[in-house]
């Protein structure tokens, strides 16, 4: 496995293998790495020659500067995580400077209302950030497929919107959610959950499966009012936000309409550890 900390090493050897006609398959994450990111570069691995990975703490997607602060962060575990699972051909690792030769500032973006709705409302700015650096990430990469997880839908909604309106070459893929045998969405922060906490937490995924069948035969406010009683019942856990939304526009509906596709949307504080989580409604 390739490490590369700077842009001219890692598409000077990027060059190369295109130049032997290899396509590429790239993941960018902020580390912290678990088997959920593994299911990426599994799907990337299937459909390219090349797979990358990138490690990267985005500065700019952070409302919270303890957050960034206290994100986790060791290297040298990812990469070994990395290169034990035989997925990853390079992985980039580069410094701020290399992604921020300027300043390190966000880029404004129309999302066409996809970043007001959710974590928009939660999270003023986020959605810039993220848009920023995945914009000079696969710039600098190139990749001919990018993988991101549907754990974050939104954020993957919002990336094919850009990846669109800046007409990038590149495909963009979302990987199913990869879940603990609870049925939990996988996430770095579940690490932050006492066992008891991460055995109650698996109430998300059975909330969010009981939604699905409810989909079918009782109206949206009733489905809101149900999902509300759960987690009023849960001890050591607040709802943040319940929407069941369009999966193109995620504008949240009040009334399935024929035609659309729909998504719920779950976020939830265990104590103090904050899960999202989502699924498609059949």
């Amino acid at each position: 496995m390739e490490i590369f900390e700077t842009k001219k090493t890692l598409q000077d050897y990027l060059e190369r293998q295109r130049e032997m006609g290899k396509k590429i398959g790239f993941a960018p994450t902020m580390g912290a790495l678990h088997k959920g990111h593994l299911s990426l570069y599994e799907a990337a691995r299937k459909e390219n020659d090349l797979t990358v990975s990138s490690i990267f703490v985005n500065p700019t997607q952070f409302n919270n500067v303890s957050d960034l602060e206290k994100y986790p962060r060791d290297i040298n575990r990812d990469l070994y995580f990395l290169d034990e699972s035989g997925l990853v051909d390079a992985v980039y690792g580069p410094q701020v400077a290399e992604l921020y030769p300027e300043k390190l500032q966000s880029k404004s973006y129309d999302f066409g209302g996809l970043e007001t709705a959710m974590e928009g409302k939660f999270r003023p700015g986020h959605f810039d950030g993220v848009g920023t650096v995945v914009e000079e990430l696969l710039s600098q990469v190139k990749p001919d497929n990018a993988y991101f997880g549907e754990k974050d839908y939104q954020q993957l909604a919002i990336i094919r919107k850009m990846s669109n309106q800046l007409n990038l070459p590149v495909k963009i893929h979302g990987v199913k959610i990869y879940r603990e045998e609870n049925g939990l969405a996988m996430s770095s922060r579940n690490e932050r959950l006492s066992s008891g906490q991460r055995d109650a937490a698996k109430i998300i995924h059975e909330t969010l499966v009981k939604v699905n069948d409810w989909f079918k035969i009782i109206t949206v406010p009733e489905i809101y009012q149900r999902v509300k009683d759960i987690f009023e019942d849960q001890p050591g856990m607040v709802m943040e936000y319940f929407e069941i939304a369009d999966e193109e526009t995620l504008q949240e509906t009040d009334f399935f309409y024929k035609g659309h596709d729909y998504r719920a949307f779950l976020v939830v504080f265990v104590g103090e550890v904050r899960l999202i989580d989502n699924m498609h409604l059949d």
